[in-house]
Protein backbone atom coordinates (compact mmCIF):
# COMPACT_ATOMS: atom_id res chain seq x y z
CA UNK A 1 0.00 0.00 0.00
CA UNK A 2 1.37 3.39 -0.96
CA UNK A 3 1.99 5.78 1.92
CA UNK A 4 0.61 9.22 1.00
CA UNK A 5 3.06 12.09 1.02
CA UNK A 6 2.77 14.70 3.75
CA UNK A 7 0.59 17.57 2.36
CA UNK A 8 3.10 20.12 3.65
CA UNK A 9 5.88 18.35 1.79
CA UNK A 10 3.77 18.34 -1.37
CA UNK A 11 3.16 22.09 -0.98
CA UNK A 12 6.88 22.73 -0.49
CA UNK A 13 7.75 20.78 -3.61
CA UNK A 14 5.04 22.47 -5.65
CA UNK A 15 6.27 25.89 -4.49
CA UNK A 16 9.88 24.96 -5.29
CA UNK A 17 8.86 23.90 -8.81
CA UNK A 18 6.95 27.14 -9.38
CA UNK A 19 9.87 29.21 -8.13
CA UNK A 20 12.27 27.33 -10.39
CA UNK A 21 10.02 28.01 -13.39
CA UNK A 22 9.71 31.67 -12.45
CA UNK A 23 13.45 32.02 -11.98
CA UNK A 24 14.11 30.31 -15.33
CA UNK A 25 11.64 32.69 -16.98
CA UNK A 26 13.32 35.74 -15.47
CA UNK A 27 16.76 34.51 -16.54
CA UNK A 28 15.52 33.68 -20.04
CA UNK A 29 14.08 37.17 -20.43
CA UNK A 30 17.32 38.59 -19.07
CA UNK A 31 19.34 36.72 -21.71
CA UNK A 32 16.98 37.89 -24.44
CA UNK A 33 17.35 41.52 -23.39
CA UNK A 34 21.15 41.47 -23.13
CA UNK A 35 22.00 39.50 -26.27
CA UNK A 36 19.49 41.24 -28.53
CA UNK A 37 20.45 44.67 -27.19
CA UNK A 38 24.09 43.90 -27.95
CA UNK A 39 23.28 42.89 -31.52
CA UNK A 40 21.03 45.84 -32.37
CA UNK A 41 23.46 48.31 -30.79
CA UNK A 42 26.29 46.78 -32.81
CA UNK A 43 24.37 47.23 -36.04
CA UNK A 44 23.28 50.73 -34.98
CA UNK A 45 26.96 51.61 -34.59
CA UNK A 46 27.58 50.51 -38.17
CA UNK A 47 24.60 52.13 -39.90
CA UNK A 48 21.96 54.80 -39.35
CA UNK A 49 19.40 52.96 -41.47
CA UNK A 50 16.52 51.44 -39.50
CA UNK A 51 15.94 48.48 -41.85
CA UNK A 52 19.16 46.56 -41.17
CA UNK A 53 18.87 47.22 -37.44
CA UNK A 54 15.32 45.88 -37.31
CA UNK A 55 16.25 42.82 -39.39
CA UNK A 56 19.19 42.09 -37.11
CA UNK A 57 16.97 42.42 -34.04
CA UNK A 58 14.30 40.08 -35.37
CA UNK A 59 16.93 37.56 -36.48
CA UNK A 60 18.47 37.70 -33.00
CA UNK A 61 15.06 37.14 -31.41
CA UNK A 62 14.25 34.11 -33.58
CA UNK A 63 17.70 32.50 -33.50
CA UNK A 64 18.19 33.16 -29.80
CA UNK A 65 14.77 31.83 -28.85
CA UNK A 66 15.28 28.62 -30.82
CA UNK A 67 18.78 28.19 -29.43
CA UNK A 68 17.60 28.71 -25.85
CA UNK A 69 14.70 26.29 -26.34
CA UNK A 70 16.96 23.63 -27.85
CA UNK A 71 19.54 24.02 -25.12
CA UNK A 72 16.94 23.85 -22.38
CA UNK A 73 15.31 20.80 -23.95
CA UNK A 74 18.64 18.96 -24.12
CA UNK A 75 19.64 20.00 -20.61
CA UNK A 76 16.35 19.05 -18.95
CA UNK A 77 16.19 15.79 -20.91
CA UNK A 78 19.66 14.82 -19.70
CA UNK A 79 18.76 15.78 -16.13
CA UNK A 80 15.51 13.83 -16.27
CA UNK A 81 17.21 10.76 -17.73
CA UNK A 82 19.80 10.83 -14.94
CA UNK A 83 17.15 11.19 -12.24
CA UNK A 84 15.03 8.40 -13.71
CA UNK A 85 18.04 6.10 -13.97
CA UNK A 86 18.99 6.82 -10.35
CA UNK A 87 15.41 6.23 -9.20
CA UNK A 88 15.20 2.98 -11.17
CA UNK A 89 18.44 1.75 -9.64
CA UNK A 90 17.19 2.67 -6.17
CA UNK A 91 13.91 0.82 -6.75
CA UNK A 92 15.78 -2.30 -7.84
CA UNK A 93 17.54 -2.42 -4.48
CA UNK A 94 14.37 -2.15 -2.42
CA UNK A 95 12.05 -4.86 -1.19
CA UNK A 96 8.48 -5.07 -2.50
CA UNK A 97 7.12 -3.45 0.68
CA UNK A 98 9.59 -0.58 0.45
CA UNK A 99 8.80 -0.04 -3.23
CA UNK A 100 5.10 0.33 -2.51
CA UNK A 101 5.80 3.04 0.05
CA UNK A 102 7.78 5.21 -2.37
CA UNK A 103 5.89 8.28 -3.58
CA UNK A 104 5.67 8.80 -7.33
CA UNK A 105 8.70 11.01 -7.77
CA UNK A 106 8.83 10.19 -11.47
CA UNK A 107 5.71 12.26 -12.03
CA UNK A 108 7.38 15.35 -10.54
CA UNK A 109 10.17 15.64 -13.08
CA UNK A 110 10.18 18.72 -15.27
CA UNK A 111 8.98 18.14 -18.82
CA UNK A 112 11.76 18.88 -21.36
CA UNK A 113 9.19 20.17 -23.86
CA UNK A 114 7.58 22.47 -21.29
CA UNK A 115 11.01 23.79 -20.30
CA UNK A 116 11.89 24.40 -23.95
CA UNK A 117 8.64 26.28 -24.59
CA UNK A 118 9.10 28.40 -21.47
CA UNK A 119 12.66 29.29 -22.51
CA UNK A 120 11.55 30.14 -26.04
CA UNK A 121 8.79 32.45 -24.82
CA UNK A 122 10.81 34.18 -22.08
CA UNK A 123 13.78 34.84 -24.39
CA UNK A 124 11.50 36.15 -27.14
CA UNK A 125 9.68 38.47 -24.74
CA UNK A 126 12.97 39.80 -23.43
CA UNK A 127 14.22 40.40 -26.98
CA UNK A 128 11.20 42.52 -27.89
CA UNK A 129 12.24 45.40 -25.60
CA UNK A 130 15.54 46.38 -27.27
CA UNK A 131 14.01 45.86 -30.73
CA UNK A 132 11.16 48.26 -29.98
CA UNK A 133 13.53 50.74 -28.32
CA UNK A 134 16.03 50.79 -31.22
CA UNK A 135 13.46 50.71 -34.04
CA UNK A 136 11.00 53.23 -32.60
CA UNK A 137 10.12 56.59 -34.19
CA UNK A 138 12.64 58.42 -31.96
CA UNK A 139 15.48 57.95 -34.48
CA UNK A 140 17.67 60.74 -33.09
CA UNK A 141 17.55 59.21 -29.61
CA UNK A 142 17.30 55.50 -30.39
CA UNK A 143 20.64 54.53 -28.82
CA UNK A 144 19.85 56.46 -25.65
CA UNK A 145 16.32 55.00 -25.56
CA UNK A 146 17.72 51.49 -25.97
CA UNK A 147 20.36 51.88 -23.26
CA UNK A 148 17.88 53.44 -20.83
CA UNK A 149 15.14 50.85 -21.37
CA UNK A 150 17.57 47.94 -21.20
CA UNK A 151 19.17 49.21 -17.98
CA UNK A 152 15.77 49.62 -16.32
CA UNK A 153 14.55 46.22 -17.51
CA UNK A 154 17.71 44.44 -16.40
CA UNK A 155 17.63 46.16 -13.04
CA UNK A 156 14.13 44.72 -12.60
CA UNK A 157 15.05 41.22 -13.78
CA UNK A 158 18.13 41.29 -11.57
CA UNK A 159 16.05 42.35 -8.58
CA UNK A 160 13.32 39.75 -9.07
CA UNK A 161 15.80 37.02 -9.94
CA UNK A 162 17.70 37.70 -6.73
CA UNK A 163 14.52 37.78 -4.67
CA UNK A 164 13.39 34.44 -6.08
CA UNK A 165 16.82 32.94 -5.42
CA UNK A 166 16.98 34.57 -1.96
CA UNK A 167 20.16 36.46 -2.83
CA UNK A 168 21.07 40.11 -2.28
CA UNK A 169 19.18 42.18 -4.88
CA UNK A 170 21.65 45.08 -5.07
CA UNK A 171 24.52 42.86 -6.16
CA UNK A 172 22.38 41.17 -8.84
CA UNK A 173 21.09 44.53 -10.12
CA UNK A 174 24.59 46.00 -10.37
CA UNK A 175 25.91 42.88 -12.08
CA UNK A 176 23.06 42.89 -14.60
CA UNK A 177 23.42 46.58 -15.40
CA UNK A 178 27.22 46.49 -15.69
CA UNK A 179 27.15 43.44 -17.98
CA UNK A 180 24.48 45.01 -20.18
CA UNK A 181 26.34 48.33 -20.44
CA UNK A 182 29.57 46.54 -21.35
CA UNK A 183 27.77 44.37 -23.91
CA UNK A 184 26.05 47.29 -25.60
CA UNK A 185 29.12 49.56 -25.40
CA UNK A 186 31.53 47.04 -26.87
CA UNK A 187 29.06 45.98 -29.58
CA UNK A 188 28.38 49.60 -30.53
CA UNK A 189 32.09 50.38 -30.69
CA UNK A 190 32.79 47.35 -32.88
CA UNK A 191 29.86 48.26 -35.14
CA UNK A 192 31.16 51.81 -35.47
CA UNK A 193 34.67 50.67 -36.36
CA UNK A 194 33.43 48.08 -38.86
CA UNK A 195 30.93 50.53 -40.32
CA UNK A 196 33.67 53.08 -40.96
CA UNK A 197 36.03 50.42 -42.33
CA UNK A 198 33.44 48.94 -44.69
CA UNK A 199 31.97 52.29 -45.65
Amino acid sequence: MTIPMDPREEQKRALARRLNWLRAGVLGANDGIVSTAGIVMGVAGATVESGPILIAGIAALVAGSISMAGGEYASVSAQRDSEMAALSKEREQLTAAEKSSLPGYADEHVSPMAAAIASFISFALGSVLPIVAIAGPWIDYREVATVASVVVALALTGYFGAKIGRAKPLRAVIRNVVVSLLTMGIAYAIGTVLGVAVG
